[in-house]
């Protein structure tokens, strides 16, 4: 009797083609790709620097960072607007060098300069920090002693200027900061991709589309309706994991609560069509539940949730990009801890509002009214 379920199970299995394919080749993909995307060490992160010197010095300060191959220095006019690249994320990390840098240097009084850092990854802070000390390398201290032959005991500093570090948005790097927010993403994204992925092809095993088939009901309004109390639960999901991370763990508050609602709405909206997309393409539960994990797993380890996305490979990178979980990810941490304002965050927005009207229209096309 138990030979006779197991043949029964594999002639089963051997009847899911889709089935088979997703057991056999999903793992296999996912493994040659993080295999080749995740690397822990990223590479030329995004540095703006304002240079009120502009001496001999400082541009050897500047030419060693760039050699480095760690960073990648551009120039901005002010102080102000180097705070704003690094609040707006075009920048990671800053350097602020003052105007009386060389005139401190040649009198050996040891002159500061401020090295800004985001704080939002504080593993990827703890990178850049560590790779910020070439600024102070022998290299570049060699050639900043000055000795005039005619003093004696002359008294020079052990290193000719200072590096100060300030960790902006989070200066405590507390990981929880870091990470929640992405949490909350994540598990928006799992409730409503198995949740959405599942009814339709629940209904067409249980043959109860065809009451709906019978009908004068059209292809969009199916779609719609279908979304639209998903979306009515899962923003209930999302306020209520937001709060209970307010609450327990003191997430901060973002400045605008439109914003954030603007966020959930859409990210959510996202996560429902694409769940209903997948809902359409598959034929058995099974088939939907590991569409949506072949899913899932990508969007946590290429997102930027986990891994900066620097440290992906350029010809892998572009994967993230057509991923609606990274934009979420640099949305609201954005809204949560540095308090971007909406402006800098469009095309963020853009392309998650993008994503809905894909989704919805391959649902409209794929879905066909009949038995």
């Amino acid at each position: 009797m138990m030979w006779a379920i197991i043949k029964k199970e594999f002639l089963q299995l051997r009847r899911d083609p889709r089935l088979i394919a997703l057991i056999l080749v999903m793992p296999l993909l996912l493994l040659v790709l993080f295999g080749l995307a995740l690397k822990l060490e990223p590479e030329n992160m995004k540095m703006a620097y304002f240079d009120e010197d502009c001496s001999f010095f400082t541009m050897l300060i500047d030419t060693e960072l760039g050699n480095d191959g760690y960073f990648n220095l551009y120039e901005v006019e002010s102080l102000e607007s180097l705070k704003e690249e690094i609040r707006a994320g075009r920048a990671k990390a800053g350097l602020h060098i003052k105007s009386d840098f060389s005139a401190l240097l040649v009198e050996n009084r040891q002159p500061h300069i401020t090295f800004y850092v985001d704080g939002t990854m504080p593993s990827l802070t703890t990178a850049m920090k560590y790779n910020s000390k070439t600024v102070t390398s022998e290299n570049i201290t060699s050639q900043m002693y000055f000795l005039d032959a005619n003093e004696s005991n002359v008294v020079i500093a052990k290193t000719p200027f200072i590096m100060d570090t300030e960790i902006l948005f989070n200066p405590e790097e507390k990981e929880t900061w870091f990470f929640l927010p992405g949490v909350i993403g994540v598990l928006i994204m799992q409730i409503a991709l198995i949740l959405t992925g599942i009814s339709v092809v629940r209904e067409k095993e249980k043959n109860t589309l065809e009451q709906l088939f019978v009908t004068s009901i059209s292809k969009m309004t199916f779609v719609i309706g279908k979304i639209v109390p998903y979306i009515i639960i899962t923003m209930f999901d999302f306020y209520l994991i937001l709060g209970v991370g307010w609450y327990l763990f003191e997430l901060p508050f973002p400045d605008s609560q439109t914003a954030l609602f603007l966020l959930a709405f859409i990210y959510i909206s996202v996560m429902i069509a694409l769940g209903f997309l997948i809902s359409l393409i598959s034929q058995t539960q099974q088939q939907a539940m590991f569409i949506a994990i072949f899913i899932i797993v990508p969007s946590i380890l290429l997102s930027g949730f986990i891994f900066p996305l620097e440290a992906i490979p350029e010809y892998i990178r572009p994967i993230s990009y057509i991923i609606p979980f990274t934009y979420f990810v640099e949305i609201i941490r954005g809204l949560l801890i540095k308090h971007t304002l909406l402006s800098d965050l469009f095309y963020d927005y853009l392309a998650l509002v993008s994503f809905v009207i894909v989704f919805v229209s391959l649902s409209v096309v794929i879905f066909k009214k009949k038995l």
